[in-house]
């Protein structure tokens, strides 16, 4: 979780977890993780995808990381043929 996040919120936090210590009487300290992992969950809720908020140049720059880190896998290029119209559609006419 982020931590300009929970220092935002500290105070909350804490109001929280000790309203669950009262609610379920189990210490802070077991109370803190499932708390944070309830918060990031609910966080990542809020936050758009990649492809809903990245920029055009964004985009640009990870596509081409992308390829970039294909490249070590030295693959063969596909020929003309295997992605010519006729190979991919054969005789649906």
């Amino acid at each position: 979780m982020a931590h300009s996040f929970e220092e935002e919120n500290r105070q909350d936090i804490e109001t929280i977890t000790k309203i669950l210590e009262k609610i379920t009487n189990l210490p802070a300290q077991q109370i803190t993780p499932c708390l944070h992992t309830l918060m990031e969950n609910l966080v990542a809720l809020q936050e758009k995808p990649f492809y809903a908020q990245a920029t055009p140049e964004e985009w640009s720059k990870t596509f081409t990381e992308w390829v970039e880190c294909h490249r070590s896998l030295n693959l063969p290029s596909l020929s003309d043929e295997a992605i010519s119209r006729d190979s991919i559609y054969g005789d649906e006419r």
